[in-house]
């Protein structure tokens, strides 16, 4: 795949400044997954990414050796990568690891959540519903993304943020399959519980919509794995 071809709609990219530049990349790398601008069966080559960004194939492997490890993908053929295929098992140890984890880090969110976050949440929200509206999937997951990361951050812990971060590097890609079932509508009841309960500090109530979230989720993917 020709870095060219890396350049599509609704995907944004921008060539690297030199500082710091492997973790840079990782980064970038690391958004496009979990924002959904890499789906599954996609292939993505070290030289696509390299061109895109604007750097030498060198950060670009390391940037996908550590993300190899991390299982959140995997090598395809030859100098091709992709997104590993979601196993039945794997789905399901996702799915209960992230009940507890997520539940947790938005509970925490509700009792460190300042206006100002209140205020950011809104406009995710906002824009979740006019990606929906208007079918626009790239537009949803990257709404989605920014709507649950903007909570997690607010939770005010490094360690647990990682934690839900590498959870998402494994699961995210396969939210572009939820988009025909209509869970994106689903979702974005879960996402207005979400946020009247920060906006109320109720730490259990946001507990209960992100964990139905979550469920809603994998229960429409456990039906596609059949």
């Amino acid at each position: 795949m020709a870095g060219a071809a890396f350049r599509k709609p609704g995907v944004e990219i921008t060539p690297l400044s030199r500082e710091t530049l492997q973790d840079r990349v990782y980064r970038h790398v690391t958004e496009l997954i979990l924002d959904g601008s890499i789906v599954p069966g996609e292939m993505v080559t070290v030289q696509s990414l390299a061109d895109a960004f604007g750097v030498s194939p060198m950060p670009v492997r390391e940037a996908l050796r550590r993300l190899t490890a991390a299982n959140a993908l995997m090598v395809v053929s030859g100098r091709s990568i992709g997104i590993p295929a979601l196993s039945r098992a794997r789905l399901v140890d996702l799915r209960n690891v992230r009940f507890e984890i997520e539940a947790i880090a938005a509970a925490w969110a509700a009792e460190h959540m300042d206006e100002q976050g209140i205020t950011r949440l809104a406009r995710h929200l906002e824009v979740l519903e006019q990606a929906n509206a208007a079918g626009d999937v790239k537009s949803y997951l990257r709404a989605n993304y920014a709507f649950h990361f903007s909570i997690y951050r607010a939770a005010g812990s490094e360690n647990i943020l990682n934690i839900i971060e590498n959870l998402w590097l494994q699961i995210s890609p396969y939210f572009n399959m939820l988009h025909d079932s209509g869970n994106y509508s689903t979702a974005n009841e879960h996402h207005k519980e979400m946020f009247a309960a920060l906006r109320d500090r109720d730490g259990e109530a946001v507990k209960t919509a992100v964990r139905a979230d979550i469920d809603a989720a994998f229960n429409v993917l456990t039906g596609l794995l059949k």
